[in-house]
């Protein structure tokens, strides 16, 4: 007795149990070894397998990140963590990505760096205890203080004109800004959005935050 045909299954290859690992980077360097130093030589040896874009590949770490803050652009990051916000490592990953100047934590020094995916490594991470001296430092540094969230008072960030030399400072998931950070921002501003929810997670607003300081200053993009 044959078995039925099952619709639509005609010509469908199985799918194996497991599926091949995808090599993580490069092997060992082929050929002649490059001259600098910036180069690591167990790197070269060995191999890079390090989640890094390829003009680093088997770079020194510390060459890494001295070309990076030869560059970076000048809007900073903070987020405060009065309850260990589990965000917290994926905005320092987008703050490498991004190339901020610096990420600051408010609140507790202790952060679940699980996010970051090691990218803490190359992006430098400051730390406040108190809001008064988050503001204290970014006021000394001559930074205006832009607040993301939503409040009565907040303005579109769409519309809004970011200033170049800026900290965009989000809360933690679920309280959001404290009143203390909203009432020292220069402005808090809000992403408009169009479905049922009423937030967005914090990590996602702080991307979007930060691409739009980015299409402005380094594409020039106008704000209209």
């Amino acid at each position: 007795m044959t078995e039925p045909e099952i619709p639509g299954d005609a010509g469908v290859e199985p799918v194996p149990e497991t599926a091949p690992k995808t090599e993580v980077g490069v092997g060992p360097w082929e050929g002649e070894l490059p001259q600098g130093e910036h180069w690591d030589p167990d790197l070269l040896a060995d191999g890079d397998r390090r989640n890094v874009v390829d003009k680093y590949r088997y770079w020194k770490h510390e060459a890494i990140v001295a070309d990076l803050d030869s560059k970076r652009h000048s809007f900073h990051i903070a987020i405060e963590n009065w309850q260990h916000d589990l965000n917290i490592g994926t905005v320092v990953r987008t703050a490498n990505a991004f190339l901020a100047k610096e990420v600051h934590i408010i609140g507790r020094r202790r952060w679940n760096r699980r996010g970051a995916m090691v990218t803490d490594r190359y992006q430098h991470v400051r730390h406040h205890p108190t809001v008064e001296d988050f503001v204290a430092w970014a006021q000394g540094e001559g930074l205006a203080i832009i607040g993301i969230d939503i409040f009565p008072d907040s303005v579109p960030l769409e519309t809004y004109e970011l200033p170049k030399d800026c900290v965009l400072v989000f809360g933690q998931e679920g309280p959001g800004l404290t009143p203390e950070v909203h009432d020292a921002a220069l402005d808090t501003l809000s992403i408009e959005q169009f479905g049922s929810t009423r937030s967005i997670n914090a990590a996602s607003a702080a991307a979007i935050a930060m691409h739009a300081w980015i299409r402005r200053h380094v594409f020039g993009q106008i704000v209209s």
